[in-house]
């Protein structure tokens, strides 16, 4: 059993269950009934997404240092009691059930599922 870090609305790979998307949206012009068909999200979960703050510092990143600081205020965010409940509970879920978790950012490199992941692996997460 493990999570696997996915792009959403990327297709599902053999044997990818279901879909958490861990963002701050949903996909804007996509019904909610084509969310799942569409391999986007089965179940929404912002609750571990960037604030909007966050997303304008990621939005006008472009050096490593700029991409750095957002990645260093996403991990602030996600110390909130919410959001360490949160990842605790997918953490303890990974052992039980295989599942994904994702985002539509096109490269992990600058994209919050990238710490993400690593919080997940922080907090003793089995990932694929």
């Amino acid at each position: 059993m493990a999570i696997r870090v996915v792009r959403l609305g990327t297709p599902r790979a053999n044997g990818e269950a279901l879909r958490v998307g861990t963002v701050r949206r949903p996909p804007r012009g996509v019904p909610k009934s084509e969310f799942a068909k569409r391999d986007f999200y089965d179940v929404w979960l912002p609750t571990v997404a960037p604030t909007q703050e966050a997303m304008d510092i990621a939005h006008a990143a472009v050096t490593d240092k700029d991409w750095a600081g957002f990645f260093r205020h996403y991990r602030a965010e996600m110390k909130r009691p919410d959001a360490q409940h949160a990842i605790a509970l997918l953490a303890a879920m990974s052992h039980a059930v295989d599942f994904s978790v994702g985002c539509y950012c096109e490269n992990e490199a600058h994209c919050h599922r990238h710490a993400l992941r690593e919080l997940l692996r922080e907090a003793g997460a089995a990932i694929v």
